[in-house]
C-alpha cells in the first residue's frame, strides 16, 4: 500500500475507532460517520480527504479494516474501538480453537492473567495461526496462543465475528490458553 494510503489509513483508524473527537467528528451509535462531514472535520483540521481516496483506501486495505454503507455515503471501522459503539453484531458459534497473536514479552502475563480487551471492546482472535503470526509481529518476537473457544462457548462465553472476519469476545480467562505447537516462533 502506498504510503499516502498507509497515512490516510491510519489517521481513519485513529478517528473512526478512538478519537472522532479530535476532528469534531460525531458517529452515531453504530460507529458509522457521514463520509461529507468527514472530509469537511479532516479538512478543517489538516488533513486533505476526498471521496476517492477514502474509497481507495477502504477497498485496498488488507485487514478490510474499514465498512462504506451500500450507498456509499458513510463509513465506519470494522471492529477495535476503544470508543463505544453498536456494531450489531449478533452472537456466532465459533470453531472449536481460534488464536491471537502477541509479543513474546507478553506471554507471562497473558498465561497469568487471560486475554483483557485492553482498552478496546472486545478481544480479537484470529481463525487461522498465520494471521495470529503477522499479529503478534507487529508487536515483537511473536508468540501464537491457542484459545479454547468452544470450551468457551461451553462454559456461557459468546463470540462475535466482525465483517471482516475477526473474532470478537469480552475476554479469554487464562485457563483456555495455551502456546500454539508447543511454543514460540
Amino acid at each position: 500500500m502506498p504510503s499516502q494510503l498507509i497515512r490516510v489509513s491510519k489517521f481513519l483508524s485513529l478517528v473512526l475507532r478512538h478519537k472522532p473527537e479530535s476532528i469534531g467528528l460525531t458517529l452515531d451509535e453504530g460507529g458509522w460517520a457521514v463520509v461529507d462531514e468527514l472530509i469537511a472535520c479532516a479538512g478543517r483540521h489538516g488533513t486533505r480527504l476526498d471521496r476517492g481516496l477514502i474509497f481507495e483506501v477502504v477497498a485496498s486495505n488488507d485487514k478490510q479494516r474499514f465498512r462504506l454503507s451500500d450507498d456509499g455515503l458513510r463509513i465506519r471501522a470494522s471492529q477495535g474501538h476503544s470508543i463505544a459503539v453498536d456494531l450489531g453484531l449478533v452472537p456466532v458459534p465459533p470453531p472449536e480453537v481460534l488464536y491471537h497473536g502477541t509479543a513474546t514479552r507478553f506471554l507471562d502475563a497473558i498465561l497469568r492473567e487471560g486475554l483483557r480487551p485492553s482498552g478496546r471492546q472486545h478481544v480479537h482472535l484470529s481463525g487461522d495461526e498465520g494471521t495470529a503470526v503477522t499479529v503478534g509481529r507487529r508487536h515483537g518476537a511473536p508468540v501464537v496462543l491457542r484459545v479454547a473457544a468452544g470450551r468457551m462457548v461451553d462454559d456461557g462465553f459468546v463470540f462475535f465475528r466482525s465483517n471482516n472476519g475477526v473474532w470478537l469476545t469480552d475476554r479469554v480467562p487464562a485457563l483456555y490458553l495455551e502456546e500454539a505447537d508447543g511454543g514460540r516462533r
